[in-house]
């Protein structure tokens, strides 16, 4: 097969898929692919969850059950189990967001623990992830950053984000299961890097435990690459990262031009997939030093990946490579990798069907704002109806 068409064997994509779950999929990407639509949907779905009306189930029926594995870890099984059928494994992903009080910080670091041990039992489940802002408040990373002094609270509560992310680190160490943790708004990033260094310090002697995320959308991650590689090299570690393109950047520019400040976003589409290409090809040259998670919904990254790791005499089953996408999106890109004998992960969100209803509309506004990606799935969705003769 002429590797620029693997990605078009629909057979392969949705082998998992039986009629019914098809047609929801073409029926959903259908309604997303129009952005009336979409704002209606979420602006109405918002209301019918606070006003408690009666419609988890149809939620829960059509996209929840098309974008989550479930409402917990013990839900999320049978679809962990039947992806790993085909070779690809999953990374849970506990998506209840923006939560501000103590006891759900530890809360959702118990929940990591939980997942970590839940993991160490099951082949299939190699990795695991978490926000940072899911272990402290949002506002504690940016006063960090800006280099601000912490009142005596601040501060007791900044030494219990860094014991959460140290109880994490330590029992991934001890298990052997890799921990992502996810970038996110560049105001808060600095403070999560440096606290991600610090625990990659710690727990990546030996090999890469603790993966920092690049958005590869913000102009200066390349640098910053570079940096902590000579810094790991020095303090003989190893450095592992998740590259991802981004995801909020409109939030981004909006905040750069209301404070003045120079946006940390490409300035276009074009310079952004250069900069992603970039930090994966100067990542796949550095090996030995640092491990890779390239998370991507885009086939040329996804290409140009596999050429180089061919080129480089990089194995496909090398654990320091690992190709990951969302867990209802691009099946085309993960089965058909997995077939080919790489290694790939799906990130499969699950919580409550309320609380991971802010992810779901953000992964259905993403889908309408990113072009091609809707109508990409769609053409993918009907050659296979076709090919079934549905």
């Amino acid at each position: 097969m002429n590797s620029n068409t693997l990605f078009d064997n629909t057979e392969v994509a949705f082998a998992l898929k039986n009629d019914a779950q098809l047609e929801r999929a073409y029926f959903l990407f259908k309604m997303i692919s129009h952005q009336p639509l979409v704002r209606i949907g979420t602006a109405a779905t918002n209301f019918a969850l606070k006003a408690n009306l009666p419609v988890e189930g149809l939620i829960r029926s059509t996209v929840f059950d098309h974008f989550c594995g479930g409402v917990n870890e013990e839900d999320c099984l049978p679809v962990i189990d039947k992806m790993f059928t085909k070779g690809v494994s999953s990374v849970l992903d506990y998506s209840v967001e923006g939560k501000e009080e103590e006891s759900t910080f530890d809360e959702a670091r118990d929940k990591i623990i939980k997942i970590i041990k839940f993991a160490d039992e099951k082949e299939a489940m190699p990795i695991v992830v978490f926000k940072p802002t899911g272990f402290g408040r949002f506002y504690l990373y940016q006063k960090k950053g800006e280099g601000k002094a912490f009142t005596p609270q601040e501060q007791d509560e900044w030494n219990r984000i860094v014991a959460r992310f140290d109880t994490v680190c330590r029992l991934a160490k001890e298990k052997d299961v890799e921990v992502l943790i996810d970038g996110e708004e560049s105001w808060m990033q600095d403070a999560a890097d440096d606290l991600c260094e610090a625990m990659m310090c710690k727990y990546n002697q030996d090999k890469p435990i603790v993966y920092n995320t690049l958005q590869t959308y913000r102009w200066d991650r390349f640098e910053y690459l570079k940096g902590i590689h000579e810094r790991a090299k020095a303090q003989s570690y190893k450095v592992g990262f998740k590259i991802v393109r981004g995801a909020y950047m409109e939030k981004e520019r909006d905040r750069a031009e209301e404070k003045g400040y120079q946006s940390p976003i490409c300035e276009t589409k074009l310079a952004t997939d250069e900069n992603f290409n970039s930090c994966m090809t100067y990542i796949l040259n550095n090996l030995s030093d640092i491990s890779l998670f390239i998370g991507t919904h885009n086939e040329q990254s996804c290409y140009l990946a596999m050429h180089l790791m061919q080129k480089l005499g990089i194995d496909k089953k090398d654990n320091n490579v690992w190709f990951g996408q969302l867990y209802g999106m691009s099946d085309h890109i993960s089965f058909n990798l997995a077939e080919q004998g790489y290694n790939v992960a799906k990130y499969v969100p699950f919580g409550p069907v309320k609380d991971v209803m802010p992810y779901l509309i953000r992964r259905a506004e993403e889908n309408t704002s990113v072009a091609g990606q809707t109508s990409r799935e769609l053409n993918l969705l009907k050659k296979e109806k076709a090919r079934r003769k549905l």
